[in-house]
């Protein structure tokens, strides 16, 4: 049968082997050019007899000649050779073992990684060599894969009951039906029903938009954040009046290269997010401008609100997590709680950095930062028209 048949299984050389084998053939190929220089310095002795001091004198030995010195060079050089050959596998076996034994600790920690034990680190101390080092690393690794499982997890169980809710309201209702169907009034049971439903497909739609943001890599093509953002203002005028939030914007030219779609959606959520989650005659700033020595183009959003803390702002880019919590509050506005963290992955895909930080009179400061690749002229990017603060009041 085509696949069956079993394949032999090859000579397995561990790096120690290999590090015990170099060793030993290092010696014996200083060996050999040891060897060599002797016969050479020795095919330039004088090939004449050599005799004692004091000929008369029998008990003194007899001095060899070059001849005979270098055959028995030759005759002794093979178990010269075979001795080192020994002394170096045996050495070098010995040695690799203690050189490579941090590479055994970092392989059973690999091991236990592989088994789903992201838990599991790497102690390695004393020199902060090669091995060390790639310790460090792979405990890195590890910290980020078990970040990664971990929000994968909150977010697989908050997007299950995020959808579960509104099913679970929808089934309710349903049954109430029809336990008692003459006491129904139809027209509110199908109002009650018809918003439901119709956050329902909010919610996944949301989530839709989400998986996208994470699929995609964002396009690169010139624009100007400036304009996208004043076309978020303007589109959210309406919300703003209603929330009775004050907006002001101070846009400068502020140039990048990416995607237009995405980076609407980035400045639609974060002005969203700064007028829903306000308080009634509060206030928001929109700002964007460019840093020609830092080379980046940045998207600041501040709003007056509530009071958070370092530790709570970090964790709004969490899916599912709002203001207040994954728990709605009554009367706020009924978000999904995916607003920031689509923002934040719009961030991610164009390579810059997003930081939230709470306001010392209460709300949050919001800004995008992007990189830019390559020095701009501002003059040039904004097609001759003059270098200006545009200066709005949305109220």
């Amino acid at each position: 049968m085509k696949g069956s048949a079993h394949q032999p299984a090859s000579i397995r050389f561990s790096a120690r082997l290999q590090l015990a084998l170099s060793y030993a053939v290092f010696l014996v190929v200083a060996g050999c050019i040891m060897l060599i220089g002797v016969y050479i310095v020795l095919r330039y002795v004088p090939n004449y007899p050599l005799t004692a001091a004091n000929p008369g004198d029998q008990r003194m030995p007899r001095v060899a000649s070059r001849q005979e010195i270098l055959n028995v060079l030759v005759g002794l050089s093979g178990f010269i050779l075979v001795g080192l050959a020994l002394v170096g596998i045996v050495g070098g076996w010995l040695l690799a073992g203690w050189i490579l034994r941090p590479l055994k600790r970092i392989n059973s920690a690999a091991l236990v990684a592989a088994s789903g034990r992201l838990d599991h680190r790497v102690r390695l101390h004393g020199r902060n060599d090669e091995f060390r080092q790639v310790a460090e690393s792979f405990n890195h690794m590890l910290d980020q894969l078990q970040d990664a499982f971990a929000a994968q997890q909150r977010f697989a169980a908050n997007a299950s009951h995020e959808l579960r809710t509104p099913l679970t309201i929808t089934e309710t209702m349903l049954e109430v039906a029809r336990a008692d169907p003459d006491g129904q009034d139809y027209r509110q049971l199908i109002e009650r029903l018809s918003i439901t439903n119709t956050r329902a497909i909010g919610l996944t739609e949301a989530l839709l938009r989400l998986a996208d943001v994470n699929a995609v890599t964002a396009a690169s093509e010139p624009a100007d954040l400036t304009e996208i953002v004043n076309d978020a203002l303007a589109l959210n005028l309406t919300e703003a009046s209603i929330h009775q939030v004050t907006v002001f914007s101070e846009l400068t030219p502020a140039p990048i290269v990416g995607d237009s779609a995405l980076l609407t959606q980035l400045a639609t959520n974060l002005i969203q997010n700064a007028i829903r989650h306000n308080h009634p005659s509060g206030e928001a700033w929109v700002t964007t401008f460019y840093d020609p020595v830092r080379q980046t183009t940045s998207l600041r959003v501040s709003n007056s609100g509530d009071h958070f803390s370092p530790a709570a702002a970090a964790q709004l880019t969490e899916p599912f997590l709002r203001g207040h919590g994954r728990i709605q509050r009554p009367g706020s506005h009924k978000g999904y709680g995916l607003g920031l963290a689509i923002a934040s992955r719009i961030v991610d895909v164009h390579g810059g950095g997003l930081s939230i930080i709470p306001r010392l009179g209460g709300g949050l400061d919001i800004t995008a930062t992007f990189p830019v690749r390559q020095p701009v002229d501002i003059e040039q990017e904004t097609t001759g028209r003059p270098v200006h603060r545009l200066r709005r009041r949305y109220a």
